[in-house]
C-alpha cells in the first residue's frame, strides 16, 4: 500500500477565528467550570446550597480524583 499524500496549495492560507465568536463560549464555559468546581470543592457543610448530603455524594469519587479532602 502506499503512503497518503497531502497536496499543498502554493498558497494556502491557515482560517482566522475570530476572538469576538469565541469569548461568549470561553465565558460560558469558564462559568460552568467554576460551578462544577464550587459542587466538587465546597459543596459540603457552611457553604452548603443544598440541605444534606446528596451532593456531596454525587461528588465524592471526584473530590479524591482532584485532590480535596473530605472525611
Amino acid at each position: 500500500m502506499s503512503a497518503p499524500t497531502m497536496k499543498l496549495r502554493a498558497n494556502a492560507v491557515p482560517d482566522v477565528i475570530p476572538v469576538g465568536e469565541i469569548m461568549p463560549w470561553a465565558i460560558f464555559m469558564g462559568l460552568i467550570g467554576l460551578l462544577a468546581m464550587y459542587f466538587v470543592g465546597a459543596e459540603q457543610g457552611a457553604t452548603s446550597l443544598f440541605h444534606g448530603m446528596y451532593v456531596h455524594e454525587w461528588v465524592h469519587d471526584a473530590r479524591h480524583l482532584l485532590g480535596f479532602p473530605c472525611h
